[in-house]
């Protein structure tokens, strides 16, 4: 199986580093001196890390045969992929990797049908499912505990406890004035 781990970025100095964004909770494994990734575009590659490094909090890596900067400007916007074996898990016991989640049925505790995982968002706070609903709409579900309460990867199901307002537009909204203006009525 393969799995997108990172993107590269602008290049970085004159002599072929380039900038990534990591999308893989394990880069010291997927995006180690000596990996030999494949590409998207594949005429790009497969590359082989040569080195890599963090600057300035970002990770910069540099590839065999790609000695200058032109080089590496070449290479802007290509995504990295590796190859995992689809039985293999993350080291975390709550940690899960994308393809194990996507397709799963969402459902609430009690046991409503939500929809389906169709594609996951990874933002700087927090991961997001995008969730397609039977009707075709989508519903964002935030991947926190609070909010995802079970993983079930045997029944092929993710349990949610939205709070109101996340799946439907019954918001409860607790207001000051509400209150004031009732006690002010009497």
């Amino acid at each position: 199986m393969q799995l997108v781990v990172a993107r590269i970025g602008r290049a970085h100095g004159i002599k072929g580093e380039v900038t990534v964004e990591v999308r893989t909770d394990e880069p010291e494994l997927r995006l180690a001196p000596g990996a030999v990734l494949a590409t998207d575009p594949p005429s790009t590659g497969p590359l082989t890390i040569a080195t890599g490094r963090v600057h300035s909090g970002r990770l910069l890596l540099r590839f065999e045969g790609v000695a200058d900067r032109t080089a590496a400007e070449a290479l802007r916007n290509t995504l990295l992929i590796a190859d995992i074996d689809p039985e293999e898990l993350p080291e975390g016991e709550d940690e899960y990797y994308d393809h194990q989640l996507m397709d799963l049925d969402v459902v609430t505790e009690d046991g409503t049908e939500v929809g389906r995982i169709t594609e996951i968002s990874h933002l700087p706070s927090q991961d997001l499912f995008i969730v397609e609903r039977p009707d075709g709409t989508e519903v964002l579900i935030p991947f926190v505990e609070q909010i995802v309460t079970e993983i079930d990867l045997e029944e092929q199901k993710a349990v949610i406890a939205p709070p109101p307002g996340l799946i439907d537009d019954r918001a409860e909204i607790d207001s000051s004035r509400d209150s004031d203006s009732a006690k002010d009525e009497s």
